[in-house]
């Protein structure tokens, strides 16, 4: 009989073997989305506060946007939606207000704060990736980008509510 895997110990003439157990899958969480996704040790980190895995993604599901883009605005506009949400969930200090304005400008919003980002993200390019077989990519990157907004604002109004709590309890 032969060694398989789904017969991790066999009688093999007159001594028993064992293989050895399958290695545990590499997983990475993106510090900028949270998102948990396969690490693959051969990507470079191409994107300040982004996993290498989180950029690669995000290159992948946006793929056929960036081939449009060139010839087709409505593409090119729903690339740079989709640039703007990612680049607001993977902020740096020194980008984020910057980050924020281009995102809430391509939703035909006021810009606002952007004092802390939140802790826990509604929705990440992971999501989006996971949907794309019953949603199309520009439903999708709406949603998302709208979802990323909303999230900033419940983490601002969040800020608000301890800074009015602490001046409160100070006085």
């Amino acid at each position: 009989m032969p060694l398989t895997s789904s017969d991790p110990a066999t009688t093999v003439g007159h001594r028993a073997t064992t293989l050895p157990p399958e290695p545990a899958p590499l997983v990475s969480r993106c510090p900028g989305c949270g998102a948990v996704l396969g690490a693959r040790p051969d990507l470079e980190s191409r994107h300040p506060g982004a996993s290498p895995a989180c950029t690669r993604l995000f290159d992948v599901t946006v793929r056929g946007l960036r081939d449009e883009a060139s010839s087709d605005q409505r593409a090119a506009a729903v690339l740079q939606l989709a640039t703007d949400a990612y680049d607001a969930q993977h902020v740096q200090d020194d980008d984020r207000d910057d980050a924020l304005t281009r995102l809430r400008a391509g939703l035909g919003e006021q810009p606002g704060p952007g004092a802390t980002p939140p802790a826990h993200w509604t929705t990440t390019v992971a999501d989006v990736a996971a949907d794309l077989d019953v949603v199309d990519l520009i439903s999708l990157v709406r949603s998302w980008a709208r979802a990323v907004s909303a999230d900033w604002a419940a983490a601002d109004w969040t800020v608000a509510d301890w800074t009015v709590a602490d001046t409160a309890r100070a006085d």
